[in-house]
């Protein structure tokens, strides 16, 4: 179903895009953002090390435990006491002491940490949900629904998951870092340089590997990119591809894609997958190192046996927290750089409220003069020159003309979802400009070519324009939409649910029932854009005298490629390229034999063909 249940959902599978301003936009995030979770953070920082720390004299105590009982082995039989169990059950007792510590610690930061991210998400999905209704609707029209979805959903959610992860990493890596540093150094100086030197070394093959496998990963993102994109072309075309037995073509091109995407994958993960051998193989050559040198030490008496399977433990854990900055600093730029779409989208230039006064719509008649109005999308571009027509309260206008004639964009700067560059359209001698776009708004009910209807009863939907509305109002406008015979046929009536699943709703069905919302929120000025064009011919001859009833007394404007529908209008007005060429009664304008008599008689012709 259109509307909120349909369009894309964006880009997935796409490649970490670069932030334009880490600088800018980190400082954004931090000062209008988190600056508010001071206190929280701080919490997390002071646990989150805190944590670090109990962790890492870990194995220096249980290094203790092991030396006392090589000791004990040794005295025992050296013909001495032999092993003390109670001092090694004291030091194990304090070694589980301090891992619950670091659990509870850790268990603090990852709570507080988790309760900021989510609060700040919310926080920036509310200011994105604000910010949707205060764009122009120009933004919309050069952005696809997936960009902007892609912003609410996927970027939010980069930024809340990478700001969770990513802060306490980098706490809990760094001080990782400096206190095995630390505790390397304590133990054994010569020892601790043999570690060091295997750093380099490894930061120069990881490079290396890196670098030659990058290309084959942006390749691989690309050709997902394509994969996916011809599975959802397919898809969505699929009654097209049988029809006109496209399904051979469709597989073939899908096994080019896919090729291609199996082998810079395959290239891709071999590369990436080389590093964990090649650092495991030079990671182990320093243990040897170690090992050997240690050894030495142990002989001569310099260090405790206890104290090389410490050092061999802080060794292997070293490497750990470098590697996890690595993972951190590309999530780091994914978060910046989805905080930076967020903030640009923020950021937008919001519609400008002209209203001088506080105008009311509520005594207004619905008398609409449009003066010499000239309007382009674009700058340097003129779609309407020179548009100028009166409408008096109670008149049924039909606009009429070719594709691209400026009929909707008419309607649109009616409406105010674009501002007059020219000229101005008043209402009751008021310019529209004066009211606040909510207020004038209250002015005009709507039915569109493309229906929307969301997921929801069929009563709410019809009562979305009034939702005061008592059951009898809704009932009496579904029946004046001839609508009401077929809301008795669903399952349960009224309160039935439409959403994706509603397969037995017809496309003309769905138009009835935007054509009842209308009919329940009596408007002052009805606007149809192609109202019936998805309404078979009974259902519109049905409908047509519903909406005579409906337009009476009410100014009522008509766009319809379907001239037949616009018959009894009072007063056409016939676009071409943005000026109006024509104006008169249907009777009038056949007389005149002009470019509206063309357009009736070539659409009378191809249905007598």
């Amino acid at each position: 179903m259109p509307g909120p249940m349909g369009g894309p959902m964006g880009a997935r599978g796409r490649t970490t895009a670069k932030a334009k301003d880490v600088k800018g936009t980190t400082k954004k995030l931090i000062s209008h953002y988190l600056s508010k979770y001071k206190l929280a953070l701080l919490i997390v920082l002071i646990f989150a090390i805190g944590s670090t720390i109990f962790t890492i004299v870990g194995p220096k105590i249980l290094g203790n435990a092991t030396t006392e009982i090589f000791n004990g082995i040794m005295g025992k039989l050296s013909g001495g006491a032999g092993i003390d169990f109670g001092k090694i059950g004291q030091i194990l007792l304090t070694l589980l002491a301090l891992y619950v510590l670091s659990a509870i610690f850790s268990f603090i930061q990852g709570f507080t940490m988790t309760n900021v991210s989510q609060k700040l998400t919310y926080k920036l999905r509310d200011d994105l949900s604000k910010k949707i209704n205060r764009l122009p609707m120009k933004y919309f029209d050069k952005r696809t629904h997936g960009e902007v979805l892609s912003i609410i959903t996927n970027d939010i959610d980069t930024l809340g998951m990478s700001l969770n992860q990513s802060l306490t990493q980098i706490v809990t890596s760094v001080c990782t870092i400096i206190g095995i540093l630390v505790m390397m150094f304590s133990i054994n100086w010569q020892m601790t340089l043999i570690s060091l030197v295997i750093l380099p070394v490894s930061a120069v093959i990881v490079g290396f590997v890196v670098k030659k496998s990058q290309k084959y990963f942006k390749a691989q993102q690309d050709y997902l990119g394509h994969v996916n994109g011809q599975v959802e072309e397919v898809y969505s075309g699929l009654n097209i591809v049988k029809v006109f037995n496209g399904e051979e073509k469709a597989a073939k091109n899908f096994k080019v894609a896919n090729d291609e995407l199996y082998r810079s994958g395959w290239k891709s993960q071999f590369l990436s997958g080389l590093m964990h051998p090649i650092m495991n193989f030079v990671g182990n050559i320093g243990y040897v190192a170690v090992a050997v040198v240690g050894g030495y030490f142990a002989i001569n008496g310099t260090i405790t046996v206890g104290n090389i399977q410490s050092f061999i433990s802080y060794n292997k854990q070293f490497t750990q927290p470098i590697n996890q900055l690595a993972q951190v600093s590309n999530m780091l730029q994914a978060m910046v750089a989805a905080a930076e779409r967020v903030f640009e989208f923020l950021e937008e230039p919001e519609e400008k409220e002209t209203a001088k006064g506080n105008l009311s719509t509520e005594n207004l008649q619905g008398n609409i003069t449009f003066d010499h109005v000239k309007f382009g999308y674009d700058e340097g571009t003129t779609i309407i020159n020179d548009f100028s027509a009166e409408v008096k309260e109670g008149q049924k206008i039909a606009i009429v003309g070719p594709t691209g004639a400026g009929k909707t964009t008419m309607v649109k700067l009616l409406m105010r979802f674009y501002d007059v560059q020219e000229g101005a359209i008043l209402v009751d001698g008021h310019n529209v400009k004066d009211f606040t776009r909510g207020e004038l708004r209250q002015m005009f009910g709507m039915v569109l070519q493309d229906t929307w209807l969301f997921g929801g009863t069929v009563k709410e939907n019809i009562k979305y324009g009034k939702e005061d509305a008592t059951d009898d109002e809704v009932i009496e406008a579904a029946k004046a939409a001839h609508v009401h015979h077929f809301i008795k046929t669903l399952p349960k009536g009224y309160n039935s649910v439409l959403n994706e699943e509603s397969s037995n709703v017809s496309a003309g069905q769905k138009q009835l029932l935007t054509i009842a919302r209308v009919i329940l929120a009596d408007p002052k000025v009805l606007i149809l854009d192609e109202a019936t064009s998805s309404i078979d011919t009974r259902t519109e001859i049905q409908i047509q005298k519903a909406m005579d009833n409906l337009m009476e007394g009410r100014t009522s404007f008509i766009i319809a490629h379907r001239l037949s529908t616009i018959k009894n209008a009072d007063l056409i007005l016939v676009m071409d390229h943005g000026d109006i060429v024509e104006q008169g009664t249907h009777d009038d304008l056949l007389a005149k034999d002009g470019f509206y008599a063309k357009l009736y008689n070539s659409q009378f012709e191809e249905v007598e063909e």
